[in-house]
């Protein structure tokens, strides 16, 4: 407990799944967390339940693709005390049916850019120079196993994901010295909502990329944006580090569904 005490934090995308994970956890270690998204009744859900187990929480709707909105939760997250401690960018364009080069369409492709890869620019510019003030910041961008590896018809996706490690590397060495650390956090396959029933065909092939031999759960996400967001993570900047099961780990992989 008590390992982002007095922080003040801001989670993208934390309606659900991940991002709400991430922003329960954060609160439970002592974090004034920030949750935006564009889902507001979900949002307020999670706010409501961090404030019943005694954490401090705000909801704010924010499109991280509008700088507008991007500035408006900024503004928010510095009223509470006049700082950012923590910027978690976890907001993401996910749709169910994805597609490869040959039939994406222009719309997929502009969403997965402007929510994704804009959305993580446009926070991580907005909260950098509070954080190089003080010279303290931690940045986490939540980015995907697809960004290291390449997968089946979600070009747009995977490419948006792909461009965001560079982006991380590149923040992570032009704000080194001022002590703003940045790192990518690269979920495997993860049970939520929007991830594959369980037991099902494809649900089955997640877990045989795995070498755990499962899925994982989105807490077991949080615990690791927790290290990265906190100060125990102090002489770690520009990495990316799987959250997968051993995903990355083998290069051995069984037939994809239908195969």
């Amino acid at each position: 407990m008590d390992r982002l005490k007095n922080k003040v934090a801001m989670v993208t995308g934390a309606a659900n799944g991940i991002g709400r994970a991430i922003s329960e956890l954060f609160a439970e270690e002592g974090a004034w967390v920030l949750v935006t998204d564009i889902e507001d009744d979900a949002g307020s859900e999670t706010v409501r339940d961090i404030l019943a187990r005694g954490g401090a929480a705000q909801y704010l709707h924010c499109d991280v693709s509008s700088r507008a909105d991007v500035a408006a939760a900024m503004a928010r997250t510095l009223a509470r005390n006049g700082v950012i401690d923590i910027l978690v960018n976890n907001a993401a364009y996910l749709i169910e049916d994805f597609h490869g080069a040959l039939d994406s369409t222009d719309d997929e492709w502009r969403k997965c850019i402007d929510v994704a890869l804009l959305g993580t620019h446009y926070c991580t510019q907005a909260a950098l120079p509070h954080m190089i003030a003080r010279k303290y910041g931690s940045i986490v961008n939540v980015v995907s196993i697809q960004g290291m590896e390449g997968m089946m018809t979600s070009v747009a996706y995977t490419a948006t994901k792909s461009a965001l490690l560079g982006y991380t590397m590149s923040v992570a060495y032009d704000y080194g010295r001022d002590n703003i650390r940045i790192n990518s956090l690269c979920p495997g396959p993860i049970q939520t909502r929007i991830g594959a029933e369980p037991g099902g065909l494809h649900y089955r092939w997640q877990c045989d990329q795995t070498t755990l031999g499962r899925v994982g759960e989105a807490r077991e996400v949080a615990w690791a944006a927790l290290f990265l967001a906190s100060d125990e993570a102090s002489y770690v900047t520009g990495v990316t580090l799987p959250v997968d099961g051993g995903w990355t780990a083998s290069s051995a992989r069984p037939p994809r569904p239908g195969d």
